[in-house]
């Protein structure tokens, strides 16, 4: 069986360091971040999908453009990463509001249609698939089916019905993301089981992370379930200058779960340890034969 690997990046100015939006550090993921990304995938011939805020698309235009010369996906990760525009908050013409601004930046930027999302934080509602339609998306990746580690995140409790989603690919109900139905609209879940397949999860507990590969691996071979790995160009940088750490909840509980404890935990590996650690994994399945592909790829040849 034919088996694949979708490397998935998501391109924003947080600061993982200081846990807010900064201009800074989104010089830093254009100037370090996204090079380093883009070398590694280049030593290994490898395309990915990159969504990018419209947000940072905007102010820093040349961060889209150089993604374009190796051929990897432009996409969308919605306008802004900012907690007030997070999709799960918003009714259903204030998404299509935001994702119809941010696709628009995009598409202005890099001369091509942009037909995959991801929504900032993961987080999206009932009327995320009908906004996807109505913006002219065909592609999603927001869902983590059965992953158990959302009560770590901001939009925990709208997380929940992610542990019953399907694992393969599957086209999305009209009214949730999370389960099968009958929209334009295919999911293509980014890997859990239990635990994410993330990035941040990988520099948290790299030995964990590559029995969690080998398990991935072992599904992959046995129902052609994509791997599917989510991983930010912030990364991939180290940020040393002077600070202030900013707190965006003030419900105490989310405070200390989803900002404290976890951007503390988020700090290990960062920079150049990140990038070999990915390398690792890449090669993991470079290895086992994988196909890598975009989504948008992975959905023509696929699904069409």
């Amino acid at each position: 069986m034919k088996t694949y690997f979708l490397a998935t990046n998501d391109v924003e100015s947080t600061s993982i360091r200081f846990n807010k939006q900064r201009n800074a550090t989104a010089e830093k993921v254009l100037k370090e971040g996204m090079p380093a990304l883009l070398e590694l995938y280049r030593q290994m011939e490898i395309k990915a999908t990159f969504f990018f805020t419209g947000e940072i698309a905007e102010k820093y235009p040349d961060i889209v453009r150089m993604v374009l010369p190796d051929g990897h996906e432009v996409a969308c990760h919605g306008y802004s990463h900012e907690d007030e525009f997070a999709l799960d908050r918003l009714g259903y013409h204030q998404q299509c509001s935001q994702m119809r601004k941010a696709k628009d930046i995009l598409e202005g930027i890099a001369g091509v249609s942009v037909v995959s999302f991801r929504a900032p934080a993961l987080r999206v509602n009932e009327f995320t698939p009908k906004a996807l339609e109505s913006s002219g998306f065909q592609i999603d990746s927001s869902i983590s089916s059965q992953r158990a580690d959302s009560f770590l995140s901001f939009g925990a409790l709208k997380k929940l019905d992610r542990l019953m989603a399907p694992r393969m690919p599957y086209y999305a109900d009209t009214a949730s993301l999370s389960r099968r139905g009958h929209s334009r609209i295919l999911e293509i879940p980014v890997s859990a089981l239990l635990v994410p397949y993330i990035g941040t999860f990988m520099r948290i507990a790299p030995a964990l992370t590559k029995s969690l590969a080998a398990v991935l691996h072992h599904e992959a071979k046995l129902t052609g379930k994509p791997v599917n790995f989510l991983i930010h160009p912030n990364e991939c940088i180290v940020e040393e200058d002077e600070d202030s750490v900013a707190r965006r909840s003030a419900n105490p509980l989310q405070y200390l779960l989803a900002e404290k404890l976890r951007t503390n935990l988020k700090k290990k590996n960062l920079g150049s340890g990140a990038i070999k650690l990915f390398r690792e994994h890449l090669q993991f399945f470079r290895d086992r034969g994988y196909a890598f592909y975009t989504l948008q790829q992975y959905r023509t040849d696929i699904f069409n």
